[in-house]
């Protein structure tokens, strides 16, 4: 059945049927979308799917609220919104729809509704607070979508549903957005993992072009890998590889010398003609060629294996004094 309308409440709008609107009007763009909370509205019927309004929940006749007693949970007890249900229930059509590949479709399904639809979930029945971010509790997206509401004092009778459209516009490009990053990690998992093979024991990564890699390094096990190079316009990047997802430790820095150097300066210091940059940060060069950008990662690999190798031997010097 294709429905001719898609019911919402009226009245102020939140995040989570912001967030449905965008999967159902991706999946049924001919229909309508109407908020009301008239009983004419918001009583079942074959023509619409009605969402985050009308006390019930039953996907046979297409109802999905979550304000009711004995509100829908999750099977680990964390209650759903609308969105939560709208996505449980119309999630990996929209994800076709979407040309997600169908071999990703049940992996992004999981993944979005953990990182993304969760916590709309969560912070709109009260269970999870913004407060948390601390500073940044201001500018998360659930507080942000609130203020594209009319202030307390408009007097258009339209603009609540004016002000509805442009947030639904917003949210439908934070959804479209995650999802196209979602797939195109596991885009690039098959290149990483095939260049690691290509890669054998070398501690220098190289893939034919920028992309995510350290999932891709982590799930093979290439704990030997120190340093990648990639084509990044018409220049060459060397980067570091960052030990976890928190914080910007690195398996290893490039060489202390490099840092905050540029062209020539660079050049001397390291003798690799081409090398235009590094980053005093010491996570980032750029060399001008692919022959410079290797050359430059097979230099600061034997630094790093020169630096593991003296930790490790003082290491060993200090267990030998202290036994």
């Amino acid at each position: 059945m294709t429905p001719d309308f898609l019911v919402t409440h009226s009245g102020g709008f939140h995040a989570d049927e912001l967030m449905s609107s965008v999967i159902l009007t991706r999946l049924f763009p001919q229909a309508r979308i109407v908020r009301s909370r008239a009983p004419e509205w918001i009583t079942p019927s074959t023509d619409r799917i009605i969402y985050d309004v009308g006390g019930a929940y039953d996907a046979q006749t297409q109802i999905f609220d979550h304000h009711q007693r004995g509100a829908p949970l999750r099977d680990d007890g964390q209650p759903y919104s609308s969105f939560g249900l709208i996505w449980k229930h119309y999630g990996e059509d929209y994800l076709i729809a979407s040309g997600v590949p169908e071999a990703h479709v049940e992996k992004i399904h999981a993944s979005f509704d953990a990182g993304f639809v969760l916590p709309i979930d969560l912070v709109d029945n009260g269970a999870l607070s913004p407060s948390i971010a601390g500073p940044l509790a201001g500018l998360t997206l659930p507080t942000l979508l609130e203020t594209l509401k009319p202030v307390f004092d408009e007097t258009d009778p339209e603009a609540i549903d004016r002000c509805f459209h442009v947030a639904l516009a917003i949210a439908r490009s934070f959804v479209e957005a995650r999802i196209a990053a979602s797939a195109a990690k596991l885009r690039a998992e098959a290149l990483v993992h095939q260049a690691i093979v290509d890669a054998g024991a070398n501690r220098v990564l190289e893939l034919p072009m920028g992309m995510p890699f350290r999932p891709a390094i982590l799930k093979a096990g290439a704990d030997h890998l120190l340093f990648v190079v990639h084509p990044r316009d018409k220049d060459w990047c060397l980067t570091t590889i960052r030990r976890a997802d928190e914080g910007f430790e690195v398996r290893a820095d490039l060489p202390a010398a490099w840092a905050g150097l540029t062209n020539g300066d660079l050049e001397a210091v390291c003798g690799i003609a081409g090398a235009s940059f590094c980053h005093n940060g010491r996570f980032v060069a750029a060399a001008k060629t692919r022959e410079a950008a290797l050359a430059m990662a097979d230099l600061a690999v034997i630094e790093a294996r020169s630096i593991e190798a003296m930790v490790v031997g003082q290491a060993q010097a200090t267990v030998a004094e202290q036994a």
